[in-house]
């Protein structure tokens, strides 16, 4: 592998071959996607991944647990599963053998009578609110055909400019999108054109809107494989193909960016498990570190907005510090438990007939027999109710919610029979539920005096995780995602390149497409495996790059 040095050939960063040489910032989905598309051309590029953690992967991690106890050594802590539309997503687990398994999505929203409701049997809460449901499908079609206007327009304001019930808002909608988008207590600030492409979109949506229930029964979703499995694989075949994978590396700041002296940076040894200084359990940068000096032609940044705001710093444009600076990020935690009383205590667990709304078509009758066990699901799907998705709303202030996942019912390697790893993921996980893995996720440390954080019992907490997480706020889509093409400048002045799931929207699919984005405006081909992917790329492109992709290859910028 070449060295720091051995990048250098002159100002600009050239190599003896000729090769334009890419520095990206960043080893999570971005960054490697970015590599990866670029690796397809190792006669034009030579590519560096510099990531200042011990491992690529960024918030896809996994961790090992106790396998006696809780029936697999593994689960993936940061990022579950998605959309069996994730097809970059999938597309790169099938290149190394990975793969997703199909789940059908089962939610806990709220508790008692009168805040709960669920996808598997019908409610009181639905039941009350159906006329509010029926008038939401009318109103997603309005915001839809006067998009440039309706859809920069904050939830909570749609809400009552079309006379929403407010709990309708506060009980339904908020905690809906706050699990699927992870917006969490920016909720009501997202904007209706985010609301209606999660309902609408089909390279977005994560389900279908239903007139009725307004989630539908038990929608297909998929869990993803062993993800810090995956990513070394990943790494380790971009390595072979002669990317350079720095971890453990910092970049310290970005001295010049121009076409004279190209893209000059500092870089540092970094030290995740150091935590002098305090902090949230982050590593600190070593101040005491010596730094290198390395030159570049083009910077692929795949890393926070904010982050990049901060590291470009004096080398910042005007344009570059108000796109950047749009982008707001807010402090969560997420608890990885086995708390199975704290669970029972916050959410509805189990199915309970004082939950169940009376049946009014054959249709609902068979959904409670099938959460009562009595009979199986659509597509012979296993009876019972087991949810995977929770949120909990505060009564101090309704638009602030916690989410919670019951790993063991929704990640796939939780139901596989240890003495029989080669069987297909049965339905049900073989432990009791007192064994379960639970995560529990607060929202925004500014509001930490909310969080029933202090009722995990201390002696089943599993792992605890800070994240640093966008939130979807209508401004976001104002000053940010439209003017993400006049800050993305390969080539020109600034040599710069933005990526990752901020851009647009908090997906991995979306941080993937975005590297690949980059990569192709570096130069590289787009390699079409799929027309509903090339799609979703095409769109990309012309949102926060401004150009058109066409025939997979060439590019005209509009």
């Amino acid at each position: 592998m070449s060295s720091p040095a051995s990048l250098q050939d002159g100002k600009n960063g050239k190599t003896n071959k000729g090769k334009k040489t890419i520095v990206i910032i960043g080893g999570g989905a971005a960054g490697m996607s970015c590599a990866a598309t670029l690796a397809q051309h190792p006669d034009k590029f030579n590519v560096t991944i510099l990531e200042r953690m011990s491992v690529v992967g960024g918030q896809a991690t996994s961790i090992p647990i106790d396998e006696n106890r809780y029936g697999t050594s593994w689960m993936n802590d940061g990022v579950q599963g998605g959309s069996p539309a994730f097809k970059h997503t999938i597309n790169f687990f099938e290149k190394y053998g990975h793969k997703q398994q199909d789940v059908k999505l089962q939610v806990s929203f709220g508790q008692g009578q009168d805040s709960f409701w669920t996808n598997c049997f019908p409610s009181h809460l639905v039941d009350r609110f159906s006329g509010d449901i029926r008038k939401f499908g009318k109103v997603l079609k309005i915001i839809k055909y006067t998009m440039p206007v309706l859809g920069l327009v904050p939830i909570r304001i749609m809400l009552r400019l079309f006379f929403f019930n407010k709990e309708f808002g506060d009980k339904m909608v908020f905690p809906l999108i706050a699990l699927f988008l992870g917006t969490g207590n920016q909720t009501a600030n997202v904007s209706c054109a985010i609301l209606e492409r999660l309902f609408d979109d089909p390279n977005m949506k994560l389900w279908d809107y239903d007139p009725e229930t307004l989630l539908p029964n038990l929608p297909l979703m998929v869990t993803f494989p062993h993800l810090s499995e995956f990513y070394a694989q990943w790494a380790d075949d971009l390595r072979s193909k002669g990317v350079t994978i720095r971890t453990n590396t910092d970049v310290v700041s970005i001295l010049k960016r121009n076409s004279k002296s190209g893209v000059v940076l500092q870089t540092a040894p970094f030290n995740p498990e150091d935590k002098k200084g305090g902090g949230d359990g982050l590593g600190m940068e070593n101040k005491n570190a010596a730094t290198t000096t390395e030159t570049y032609d083009e910077l692929v940044m795949c890393i926070l907005a904010d982050d990049a705001k901060k590291l470009l710093g004096k080398t910042s444009t005007w344009k570059e510090r108000f796109v950047l600076g749009g982008a707001k990020f807010f402090d969560d935690i997420t608890i990885t438990h086995s708390d199975s009383d704290y669970f029972a205590k916050n959410y509805e667990t189990r199915f309970s007939e004082e939950l169940c709304a009376k049946p009014k078509s054959k249709q609902q009758e068979d959904q409670i027999a099938f959460a009562k066990n009595e009979r199986p699901g659509p597509d012979n799907e296993a009876p019972g109710f087991r949810p995977m998705y929770y949120t909990h709303s505060y009564k101090e202030d309704m638009h602030k919610i916690e989410m919670a996942f019951d790993c063991t019912n929704y990640q796939h390697q939780f139901r596989q029979d240890p003495t029989d790893r080669g069987d297909p993921a049965p339905h049900k996980a073989p432990v009791p539920y007192e064994n379960h893995v639970f995560q529990s996720i607060f929202l925004d440390k500014s509001h930490s005096h909310l969080w029933t954080i202090d009722q995990i019992d201390e002696s089943k907490i599993i792992e605890r995780k800070w994240w640093h997480q966008l939130g979807h706020r209508w401004q976001h889509y104002v000053r940010v995602v439209p003017n993400m093409m006049f800050i993305n400048r390969p080539g020109a002045d600034t040599h710069t390149t933005f990526a990752g799931s901020w851009t647009l929207v908090n997906m991995h699919e979306m941080a993937c497409v975005s590297g690949i984005a980059a990569a192709c405006r570096l130069g590289a081909e787009y390699e079409v495996f799929d027309d509903f992917a090339e799609d979703l790329l095409k769109k990309y492109l012309l949102i926060s790059h401004g150009v058109r992709l066409k025939g997979g290859k060439k590019m005209k910028r509009v």
